[in-house]
């Protein structure tokens, strides 16, 4: 009987494959947190390249704790009842949890140390525990007790370095370093082994809304970015032309992205014998992806404050840098759900590769003018190859394997 109540928590074959409200919901959270990365990285930009490339780097931690969050929290949604009272409670929690991560973002390495780390702590240890508790005594029950243990093992380097200004940023590298480990390996412990994430059964059409929806948050970012920085200066032709170009580079980010492969990814799961491979792949992939539209969204805010002074390296780190780096996951993107790439993508993230030393140049309006030109070449190419040719089904190499190696906790 108890297990049966556990069991009763568990997604089953006729639990609704779309996003729940509640999870859009929790996703507002996540509008709100990103523009502080955003907002953190444009802080630091006018330092030395050293500087600016140290402030990435501390940014890129505090980002990467953001979504390990919510990446963790999808799967939970993904494998768990999201209309059950413990689930929602769950996602409420880490919403609340999450916000406050967004608040303290700004300052998390200075004088806001302790809440931001105490937020993280609390949503990564509470939730596993209020899953298990919830599962009693259902064999599945053992997945969110390694969550919990491996969480447990890395609070101390949280709190330390929350309390300890010196090492405080080689404490909470260690103790993400020790997060990631753990779900890379599937959170192993002694006697009950691990839980690779890619062995467990997903529901591949969720957790594929679940990524475009991170994915378009992201572009939702961009866009508020975009609006900001416009409506906060005086009107001016200059700053007009460079608001519209950063428009259109959105608008050809969500383009690429979802011709075709953004669209087949919930058909490329639901074929994959083992779904949790390909999910796991296409998780690290969108993290890149969502990095590299974010670091668009700065470089759409330093143009459009200064349109006609010449694009500082560091400036083109974000202009053109963040295009690229969406291109090349893009392209892994596309490996992923057909097992090939495209040429006119690699030949767009190498003509931006190439173009940096002359962009360094110019004015940083023409960098920017210069990186919608690529990306609308590279939208006209994925519609030529299309043109009067069927939809290409997904046809992906990855999670091939048959599900003959999931234990009974998948």
């Amino acid at each position: 009987m108890t297990e049966q109540r556990g069991g009763a928590l568990l997604r089953t074959a006729s639990s609704p494959g779309r996003a729940t409200f509640l999870e859009l919901f929790f996703d507002l959270v996540f509008v709100f947190a990103l523009t502080r990365v955003s907002q953190r990285l444009i802080n630091g930009i006018d330092g030395s390249a050293g500087a600016v490339a140290a402030d990435v780097g501390k940014t890129l931690l505090l980002f990467l704790v953001l979504w390990q969050v919510w990446t963790i929290t999808t799967w939970v949604t993904s494998r768990y009842e999201p209309e059950r009272a413990v689930i929602q409670v769950v996602v409420v929690g880490t919403m609340f949890g999450s916000l406050v991560l967004g608040v303290t973002l700004p300052r998390a390495l200075e004088e806001r140390a302790l809440p931001f780390a105490l937020a993280y702590v609390v949503v990564m240890v509470g939730r596993p525990l209020l899953i298990a508790a919830a599962l009693r005594g259902h064999p599945r029950r053992l997945v969110p007790v390694r969550l919990a243990a491996w969480a447990v093992a890395s609070a101390p380097l949280w709190i330390a370095g929350a309390l300890l200004p010196g090492p405080r940023l080689a404490l909470w590298v260690a103790a993400l370093a020790v997060d990631h480990l753990g779900t890379l390996l599937g959170w192993p412990l002694p006697w009950i082994g691990a839980s690779p994430i890619r062995q467990w059964l997903v529901a591949g059409e969720h957790l594929a809304e679940r990524y475009q929806q991170i994915f378009l948050i992201a572009l939702g970012e961009s866009i508020l970015v975009i609006g900001v920085t416009y409506s906060g200066k005086e009107f001016s032709g200059d700053a007009a032309v460079a608001f519209a170009i950063s428009f259109v580079i959105t608008a050809l980010l969500w383009r690429i992205y979802f011709y075709r492969a953004g669209h087949l990814l919930a058909e490329a799961l639901r074929m994959a014998g083992t779904p949790g491979r390909l999910a796991e792949s296409a998780a690290q992939t969108h993290l890149f992806m969502v990095l590299g539209v974010l670091s668009a969204a700065v470089g759409y805010e330093l143009v459009i404050a200064h349109p006609y002074d010449t694009a500082r390296p560091s400036w083109l780190v974000f202009v053109v840098g963040g295009p690229a780096l969406f291109l090349a996951a893009r392209s892994r993107f596309e490996y992923e759900i057909f097992g090939r790439v495209s040429r006119p993508r690699l030949a767009g993230l190498l003509v931006l590769v190439l173009l940096l030393p002359v962009l360094a140049a110019v004015p940083a309006m023409f960098a920017l003018g210069a990186v919608a030109l690529v990306l609308a070449l590279v939208a006209f190419a994925d519609a030529r190859r299309a043109w009067h040719r069927p939809p290409e089904p997904s046809a992906s190499p990855i999670g091939r394997e048959t599900l003959g190696e999931a234990g009974p906790e998948a």
